[in-house]
Formats: C-alpha cells, sequence, structure tokens
C-alpha cells in the first residue's frame, strides 16, 4: 500500500513508518517543507493541519490509505477542518484513514478494565477529541474505511511519558508520581503499537475503534520505581502533590497524569490478531531501553 504518514517524524509516528516500511508499504511522509535530500529516502508531500487545502492536495489517487499522527492543534475547528480534508478525497474509495487517538478520552474507569464499548468521558486535556473521533468514524458511511487507535502510554526507545518519570527522579533525587499511590497506567510498548497500527491499516473493518494496550493497568507507585532504579536512584518512590504538579507541568497535564484508568486491549489481539511481544514498561525501564 502507498500510506500517506502525518506525524512521521514523532516519537509514535517515526516507530510506525519504520514498522510500515518493514511490512513492504510505501510510504509518503506530510511535512510543513520538502527536504531536497530527505535522510530515509521517502517520498515527501507538503501539507498543514492549519491549511486544509494543502492536506486535500496530499490525498491524491494513488495514496491507499492515510495515518493521521500529528499533535491535534487544540483547536476543535481547525482539527475538525483537518479531518474533513484528508477525508473528503477517501470518499466512496474504500480507502483506509487511520485516526490516533488515545485512552484518555475513557477517563477515570474505575476498577476496569474497560473496553472499546464503554462510552467516552474525556478529561480536559483531551475535551474535544471524542467529537473527532466521531466525525471520523462516521466516514464510514459515505465509504471511507475509517478506524481510529486509542493508544494507552505509551514506553519504549527510551521515550515517552516514562521519559519523564526517569527526568523527574534524577532531577529530585527520589521517583516521583503525581497524585495518589493508587493510580495505574495502562501501558503500551511504542514497537508493539505498531504493529496495531500496520495490522489496522492492511485489515481492520470501516468504522471500527481500537485500544492499543498491551498492560491493563500499571500502578503508578510501581512505574515511579522502575524509573528511579534507570535514573539511578535508590530512594522510595513519593507522591508529588497535585497543585505542585500542576504548577510545574501544567495543570491538563497534571491532572492527566493523575487519572486512574484500566484500559482492555482485548478486542485487537482477538479480532485483528495482534500480538504484543515487547518488555513490560516495568521490565523496560529497569533493564531496558531508560538505562
Amino acid at each position: 500500500m502507498k500510506i500517506l504518514l502525518i506525524g512521521a517524524g514523532g516519537y509514535l509516528g517515526s516507530a510506525v513508518a519504520d514498522h510500515l516500511d518493514e511490512a513492504g508499504h510505501h510510504i509518503v511522509e506530510l511535512t510543513r517543507a520538502t527536504d531536497d535530500r530527505p535522510q530515509n529516502g521517502r517520498e515527501q508531500r507538503v501539507g498543514d493541519l492549519t491549511d486544509p487545502r494543502s492536506l486535500t492536495r496530499a490525498v491524491t489517487p494513488d495514496i491507499d490509505a492515510v495515518i493521521n499522527m500529528a499533535t491535534p492543534t487544540g483547536d476543535a475547528e481547525t482539527d475538525a477542518a483537518a479531518i474533513a480534508a484528508l477525508t473528503d478525497p477517501l470518499r466512496g474509495t474504500g480507502r483506509a484513514f487511520v485516526y490516533t487517538s488515545g485512552v484518555w478520552v475513557l477517563g477515570a474507569t474505575g476498577p476496569g478494565p474497560v473496553d472499546e464499548n464503554t462510552p467516552a468521558n474525556p478529561i480536559p486535556i483531551v475535551g474535544y477529541r471524542p467529537t473527532i473521533e466521531r466525525q471520523v468514524l462516521d466516514t464510514a458511511a459515505s465509504g471511507v474505511r475509517a478506524l481510529v487507535i486509542r493508544p494507552g502510554i505509551v514506553h519504549g526507545r527510551g521515550g515517552g511519558i516514562p521519559a519523564l518519570l526517569v527526568n523527574l527522579a534524577r532531577e529530585h533525587a527520589a521517583p516521583r508520581f503525581v497524585g495518589e499511590e493508587s493510580v495505574r497506567w495502562p501501558m503500551v510498548h511504542v514497537d508493539d503499537l505498531a504493529d496495531l497500527f500496520v495490522a489496522a491499516v492492511e485489515r481492520a473493518p470501516a468504522g471500527s475503534l481500537w485500544h492499543g494496550v498491551s498492560e491493563t493497568a500499571v500502578a503508578v507507585h510501581d512505574l515511579a520505581s522502575a524509573a528511579g532504579r534507570a535514573a539511578g536512584v535508590q530512594a522510595q518512590p513519593q507522591g508529588w502533590p497535585l497543585d505542585q504538579a500542576r504548577e510545574a507541568l501544567g495543570a491538563l497535564f497534571a491532572d492527566a497524569l493523575a487519572l486512574d484508568q484500566s484500559v482492555s486491549g482485548d478486542a485487537a489481539r482477538d479480532k485483528l490478531g495482534w500480538r504484543p511481544r515487547r518488555d513490560g514498561a516495568i521490565a523496560d525501564l529497569v533493564d531496558g531501553s531508560y538505562r
């Protein structure tokens, strides 16, 4: 397949690009400006999420699928216009459009685990994201193979939010977690998640929603402890009062880090044959990519 990939230079996007390459797909990167000599040798097209016409121009008839992994702009109308511009050329063709959302749209889940049938209850940092999800999925009625993937908290390749925990442990000479010790995070390795994107773009049915989660609920206390070991810090994990974390990290992000969730990714295993096989988050922090 010839796949237009938006956000190919990001943490998750670069992993997905690698895995699509390995699966034999042809990647076209959407960039704000072309590079005469791109280091990875991939084809590039110019486009910007704030310029709908540029997005529509990029989705030419030779594009078999579009995967949007770009960070949202933060403006609901701008993001909705970008989705319309990217999906309009796909209507009536059966070509795929994959939108990257996230499990924070579920809000606090209670004991869980919750699945894809659970109604969205977004926290403020992703407040309008369910509306964008619905906009994407509704295009299935117009002949787009529209898909939404909600990753859990992503780890691996030394990046993502776990890298923040490592840095906090170094900075404060003690592991830190935001909020209550009882908080749990649904986790997924970035390369396992990239495998899910490949599986989805290849064979997921139109109008489907998938949770990219390999570990349903990992205690943040244990993650902070493992991050401390990765940072060479032997102290016991300390809770970071939410008001202090909000001041340091911003209220929206701090509240997201304090969110307790238990989320199932079983549907992708059962229906798409997704098989996560990399180290879990704790092992990755202690002995893997964060050392």
